[in-house]
């Protein structure tokens, strides 16, 4: 007798419930591991791909982000071997172009993707709930009676719910008054969040009065965002021309497009970010949200959250904010584009700039490239139809460039023991005369850079590293520039013992400050460097004093070109324009023009004209006639040209590779045996082996390899390919850095 079979009415059997309760979730850990690590996860958790989650590594527990999920027999298949997820937290999660983001951002700079996720979510306390705060409002139904001094702390409450501290100090009462206003009922408890949202901008506000030329750049860049998806484009405007002006117009289009958009402005320097922060509110009536290192923990927390969910819709920040989990990305600003500090050496090495337009590009969003002196990368990009060229050729109002003139110090040197020429000096002089002021850039920090021994010879060098010591004689300290290592100057040779024997070589601005202060002996003269301005706060006050005319001889590195606007500033004297030349370095002779030229554009930026003096040796060079001519694009035409003879960027690809190890055995033998597996491909030219300039920093013995490729190569697949051929001991350290701006 056959039995029938039961029909199937959607049961399971218990063992195959419990299965497809299973899911077996992939998480991308914040490590420098190279893939996501696999977990498993009852389905009433209701994980997703992007969301945060806390998830055992060992005996820790570590916040990941949900890559991918499984569900169903196969993935419950074997999933008793894993570790569960431990906690799925209540944060936003990281949308498909941020996962995107961070896989293409890895292949790329060739670093495990745990690593750019750790750039990611660094501030794990911003996904949960943010912490409350109990404050204090009126009680709509007291009627009790109040005295003087209680309706006062009514009134302040009325304004706004306080704490019972901030309700005291306010009304001018004791917190005795507020406290029995409580325990009689006159004040009522509410919770409120530590982290509000950020106030909206303000978009029916207008912007400042453009000229046409400013109208008509504005109107070309709010086309790119009102078009929609990918667009690039180079704001290329001389120094004062009203650069800012004109992209806060192309913010408030993309703002005012869509009530979700967010914008992002990348600025190469914190010391520039409250300048720019005022122009931002005086447009938008708020302050935009900030992103660098300098932020305090509890901001960091509000604003990642607040980014993250898409109610921070106004960003400015350093380069690290390019990392931050916008919800709806529609337009990212680079501002000063050409700018070195936007690349990162140390960690994962990466070209902010690069990677902006690629996070543009994945996300389809406009992206503004803005520079008065375009990296040579972004010009021709530009000038190939890569990108628009958006120009605006001259100074705003009334202003004008400054003249630049060349000082050749073969023909007019300084006095002996003296750093400016006479003619320099001299037109300091009239400068001061006329109440106008002056800045004398030197790019090199403290008194000198070098400490000699005059008995034997014998260089200060910083232990571990072949780096001098340069003498910082305001902090009587001998500091290394590269690793931080201080010490105080010692009062004899440590080699011979000789006392008072050290004298210093060369010129820092503190001996510059010196000289000047000789000279000038009535003026009032500042130093402005990372020394004498080393945070926000410090560099605020500097400059307010510099815009107010409190000063009349500033002493600055590079930090003094950046951006800064002092109508009262007329004369720019360059002491060693040379500096910068020196060295193996491809873009030497552009960033030495880049750099003197945004110095030099700092006089004469309001009604009065600006004048330009640049010491050089080497007044042929170049870079030095393209200075004194102002011929920026002759000058970039002709590095160009030499660049594509050889098949350097932005015609063909570089990327660099340093072994490092505490043996100089072993870093010979390392990079012997990496030399040895480099694959041999059509378009790739690997030069090295060999002893990087800096050949021992911080106790590790360096070895550097340089590859050249031509545009067509996938270079970032030919460097992991090399890689993976190798396994070398945990003693050697190995750093791919993708197109190089360091060659030390």
């Amino acid at each position: 007798m056959r039995v029938a079979s039961a029909p199937d009415f959607g049961l399971f059997a218990p063992e195959d419930a419990a299965a497809r309760a299973i899911q077996r979730v992939r998480v991308l850990l914040p490590l420098p591991v190279p893939e996501p690590f696999d977990y498993r996860a009852p389905v009433s958790m209701g994980l997703s791909p992007g969301d945060h989650v806390i998830a055992p590594v060992g005996a820790r527990e570590v916040l990941g982000v949900v890559w991918s999920v499984e569900e169903g027999e196969d993935a419950a298949r074997g999933a008793d071997n894993l570790k569960p997820i431990i906690e799925r937290l209540p944060g936003p999660p990281l949308d498909e172009t941020a996962r995107r983001f961070i896989e293409w951002t890895a292949r790329y700079v060739i670093a495990p993707p745990g690593a750019i996720m750790r750039m990611v979510v660094r501030t794990p306390e911003a996904l949960r709930d943010p912490p409350t705060v109990h404050v204090y409002a009126p009680a709509p139904d007291f009627d009790g009676k109040l005295t003087e001094a209680r309706r006062r702390v009514c009134d302040v409450a009325a304004q706004a719910p306080l704490t019972p501290a901030e309700l005291a100090r306010r009304a001018g009462v004791s917190p005795g008054v507020v406290k029995a206003m409580i325990e009689q009922g006159a004040l009522i408890r509410l919770a409120r969040s530590e982290d509000p949202p950020f106030p909206e901008p303000d978009l029916s506000r207008a912007g400042q009065a453009l000229s046409p030329a400013q109208e008509s750049a504005a109107e070309a860049l709010k086309a790119l965002v009102r078009a929609g998806g990918f667009a690039a484009a180079l704001l290329d405007g001389v120094t004062g021309s009203g650069k800012t002006e004109v992209y806060l117009e192309a913010t408030a289009e993309a703002l005012g497009a869509d009530p979700s958009a967010q914008v992002l402005v990348l600025l190469p320097e914190i010391a520039l970010t409250q300048a720019v922060l005022a122009r931002f509110e005086a447009r938008f009536g708020v302050s935009p949200v900030e992103w660098h290192s300098a932020i305090k923990p509890a901001m960091r927390r509000r604003a990642w959250r607040e980014i993250a969910a898409g109610r921070a819709r106004l960003v400015v920040g350093a380069r690290s904010a390019l990392f931050l989990p916008f919800a709806n990305l529609r337009l990212i600003v680079i501002d000063e584009e050409h700018d070195p500090s936007y690349k990162q050496d140390e960690g994962v090495a990466y070209q902010a700039r690069d990677l902006a337009v690629a996070r543009a590009k994945l996300g389809g969003c406009a992206i503004v490239l803005a520079s008065a002196t375009p990296s040579l990368e972004t010009l021709v990009n530009a000038q190939s139809g890569r990108y628009a060229h958006v120009k605006l050729p001259a100074r705003h109002g009334a202003a004008v460039l400054p003249d630049v003139e060349l000082i050749d110090l073969r023909l007019d040197p300084p006095e002996k023991g003296k750093w400016l020429s006479p003619k320099l000096a001299e037109a300091a002089a009239e400068s001061l005369a006329r109440g106008e002021q002056t800045l004398l850039y030197m790019n090199r920090r403290g008194y000198a850079p070098l400490t000699l021994c005059r008995a034997c010879g014998h260089r200060m060098q910083s232990p571990e590293t072949e780096s001098w010591l340069v003498e910082h004689r305001y902090s009587g300290r001998l500091v290394c520039h590269l690793t931080g290592f201080s010490m105080p100057k010692p009062k004899a040779c440590p080699k011979c013992l000789t006392p008072d024997s050290f004298v210093s070589i060369g010129p820092g601005v503190e001996r510059i400050h010196e000289e000047v202060v000789e000279r000038f002996p009535g003026a009032r003269i500042e130093i402005f460097s990372s020394d004498t301005a080393p945070n926000g706060e410090a560099v605020r006050a500097l400059i307010d004093r510099m815009e107010k005319g409190e000063i009349d001889i500033l002493i600055g590195t590079q930090i003094v070109a950046k951006g800064h606007n002092f109508p009262m500033l007329t004369l720019v004297g360059v002491i060693d324009a040379d500096l910068g030349l020196k060295g193996g370095d491809l873009r030497a002779g552009e960033r030495t023009y880049q750099l003197l030229s945004q110095v030099a554009g700092r006089a004469g930026r309001a009604e009065r004209k600006g004048r330009a003096l640049i010491q050089t040796y080497a007044p042929d060079e170049a870079v030095m006639q393209a200075l004194a001519s102002m011929d920026r694009d002759g000058f970039l035409a002709a590095e160009a040209r030499a660049r594509e003879s050889v098949g350097l960027p932005p015609f063909g690809r570089l990327a660099a590779l340093i072994v490092a190890s505490p043996s100089e055995e072993q870093a010979n033998a390392a990079a012997h045996e990496l030399g040895g597996a480099a694959p041999n491909t059509d378009g790739v030219d690997v030069w090295g082996p060999a002893p990087a300039p800096l050949s021992i920093v911080r106790g590790r013995h360096r070895r550097r390899f340089l590859v050249r490729a031509d545009r067509g190569v996938d270079l970032s697949a030919y460097m992991a390919a090399w890689m993976s051929r190798v396994k070398l001991t945990s003693a050697v350290r190995v750093q791919i850095d993708i197109d190089p701006y360091s060659f030390l």
